[in-house]
């Protein structure tokens, strides 16, 4: 069986998503296979998969054969259909979306850059920044090694060494990956280079050498180098820099077999700047990061492991110095601006002086922000303006909390479905919910139910082809039409509401008929639940405005809901009549257009009118420049990233001078 799609996975099937999309297809029993043009790999090899070199949009095809061909082609297409796939919105931690997806910012006059010629180099501005301390050279020796033919009698003894090697630095991973100190996006990155350690592609190749009589050191040696070569020789960044993760792994392979220990990092001072020729992110990851002030490297560019992690961590990096890195080995202070890619050796003090500067500034800027992690901001008239989280998964709770988060004003539910390879369980997701509901107690948590469509489906609902998906069986739509799916969800949410903070909201409303049709069987939800003895208890229910149409009959709807929230993103598609995902309509895809801050605007009016909460969960709903408009128009939630939330409460703060 076999199925074509075009790939909506953002930056295409790189690293992170290879892998995930890896372990999607090994939890089939069936043989599957990637196709893209006139060339085939194995969907359950993440080397061969990122050799494939599939970006987003193009089109490639999903063949299986076995028992479970069906749900294999359901899963994997929906996976490559969905462009959060691999990221954190899919399931991970924030940071990590942010960390590996964003490019560099610009520079801007926020961020300026320091110009000065003494002693200067100039790199690839990596992660943003400016830090100065003392060089912490890291330069690990090179693995020397006497290339051995080996005699027929050799080769058995020396392949289970190889397979005893391969074993070790398997285990050694999923040490650091069972580390409960380990950062989500460190810990997804650690899973990648795992991934890499135990590829058939990497194995096969390795072993295939030791038994043409090519001792193991060399075996592996040549391996790698084959398989970076070819991510090397790829017109794509994100898989070039897969070359220095395939080295990384080499490397820990020879040292596995030598017997030998690599240098570490445990001994780097609080403050100093890390500077190596080469770093792995196997190394990285295992890294005291919070004693690292800044990293300098002679390899990797801004879509390269060390740069991901550098920036999920706030660390300013310049990377690419070529041999030029090797001129800092021996001076004793060291200057980074992770903003121009300048770096300076033993700087002077005026320019010293200027980096404190701007690292002053910076730090006065990110701890006043905090100030705000606690205040409850309000209009001049005292009314409360909640600044909730958007989330996608419990992982995300606790970066919520830390910003402060007054709450969840969107938990998609989506991607606890998408997770797994089945329907998830009413005992599963009312165990989901619960635990959402009491990590933000007493605060209020708005759930939204089953948003799938053609353009992310799930296991369990059998979507039919469809020339716009964005417009057709998604949303309220497929549930009412579901019920068999939308019942064991609804009855769930009405168990977990009796911690007293649930709310829940429907997408894709067009019509008044939607919200009657979901309360019928919410009762019937309620009715069943009481009969069996199972305790529940009701919650408010509510509407995303999403669509024009909501929008045009929002006084109507107003009467029937508790309250509304404005999905700023579809709505903004459907208005402009321009898709999301598509470059080249993307100028059509703003905002801040006439006619979309006119849909906002006449929600929000009919929301007030008949007295139920207006709120926002679209991503302008943490734009600093629009909340001011927003909370004129009568919002009084405000759902976005937990990064944007301290900056938020500060503006609404700003407005009212009104908070505590």
């Amino acid at each position: 069986m076999e199925r074509s799609t075009i790939v909506r996975v953002h930056d295409g099937l790189h690293a992170r998503p290879a892998t995930r999309f890896v372990k999607l297809a090994k939890g089939f029993e069936s043989d599957i296979e990637l196709i893209k043009a006139d060339r085939s790999v194995s969907a359950k090899s993440s080397v061969k998969l990122m050799l494939l070199g599939v970006k987003e949009n193009e089109e490639v095809t999903v063949r299986a054969t076995g028992a479970d061909e069906i749900e294999a082609i359901e899963a994997l297409i929906g996976y490559l259909e969905n462009p959060h796939a691999g990221t954190a919105e899919e399931g991970g931690a924030a940071k990590a979306s942010s960390a590996e997806s964003a490019p560099v910012k610009p520079q801007t006059p926020s961020t300026p850059s320091i110009t000065s010629n003494a002693g200067k180099l100039r790199g690839v501005a990596a992660s943003e920044g400016f830090a100065i301390g003392p060089a912490f050279g890291f330069f690990p020796a090179e693995i020397k090694h006497e290339h051995r033919l080996l005699a027929a009698e050799e080769i058995p003894a020396e392949t289970a060494r190889l397979t005893r090697a391969f074993a070790t630095v398997q285990y050694r991973m999923d040490t650091s990956l069972a580390a409960t100190d380990l950062a989500e996006s460190d810990r997804g990155i650690i899973a990648a280079l795992k991934d890499i350690a135990s590829d058939d592609e990497l194995t096969s190749a390795a072993e295939a050498l030791v038994k043409e009589g090519i001792d193991a050191v060399s075996a592996v040696i040549g391996a790698t180098s084959r398989i970076s070569a070819d991510f090397a020789s790829m017109d794509d960044p994100y898989l070039n820099a897969r070359a220095d993760d395939v080295n990384a792994v080499g490397r820990q392979i020879c040292l596995a077999l030598l017997g030998q220990d690599d240098a570490k990092l445990d001994a780097i001072p609080p403050g100093a700047i890390l500077i190596a020729d080469d770093i792995g992110a196997w190394d990285l990851a295992r890294a005291p990061l919070k004693h690292i002030a800044g990293v300098i490297c002679g390899h990797g560019g801004a879509t390269s492991h060390v740069a991901i992690i550098a920036r999920a961590h706030g660390i300013p990096a310049v990377l690419g110095l070529g041999r030029a890195v090797h001129e800092l080995q021996q001076v004793k202070a060291v200057a980074l601006d992770g903003n121009s890619g300048d770096v300076f050796a033993d700087p002077d003090q005026r320019t010293a002086d200027r980096f404190h500067e701007q690292i002053g500034k910076a730090e006065t800027e990110k701890q006043a922000l905090k100030a705000y992690k606690d205040i409850v901001p309000k209009r001049a008239d005292g009314t409360v303006i909640e600044i909730a989280a958007n989330l996608g998964s419990l992982e995300e709770i606790e970066a919520a909390q830390e910003a402060g988060a007054m709450g969840v004003g969107l938990f998609r539910t989506e991607l606890l479905f998408m997770r797994h390879i089945h329907l998830p369980s009413e005992d599963l997701q009312a165990e989901t919910y619960a635990t959402l509901a009491k990590a933000f107690a007493p605060h209020p948590v708005i759930v939204r139910t089953l948003d799938i469509g053609g353009d992310k489906p799930i296991s369990g609902v059998d979507f039919p082809d469809e020339e716009n998906p964005f417009l057709g069986w998604r949303g309220i739509r497929m549930c009412l039409d579901r019920p068999d799916v939308f019942k064991p969800q609804l009855r769930a949410l009405l168990r977990a509401a009796v911690h007293g903070n649930i709310k829940v909201m429907l997408p894709m409303v067009s019509d008044l008929g939607e919200v009657r049709a979901t309360r019928v069987l919410i009762d019937e939800c309620a009715a069943e639940l009481k009969a069996e003895g199972k305790e529940y208890s009701n919650f408010d229910l509510g509407v995303m405005v999403e669509t024009p149409a909501a929008v045009m009959i929002a006084p109507a709807l107003a009467k029937e809901v508790a309250f509304f929230s404005i999905g700023t993103n579809d709505l903004t598609q459907y208005i402009m009549a321009a898709d999301r995902l598509n470059p080249t309509v993307a100028k059509l895809n703003d905002v801040t257009h006439p006619a979309v801050m006119a849909a906002i605007e006449l929600t929000a009016k009919a929301g007030v009118e008949a007295g139920i909460m207006v709120g926002m969960c679209g991503e302008a709903a943490g734009r600093a420049d629009l909340i001011p408009a927003f909370v004129k128009m009568g919002l009084t939630e405000l759902s976005m990233s937990p990064s944007s939330i301290q900056r938020a409460k500060k503006c609404v703060l700003d407005l009212g001078q009104v908070g505590n």
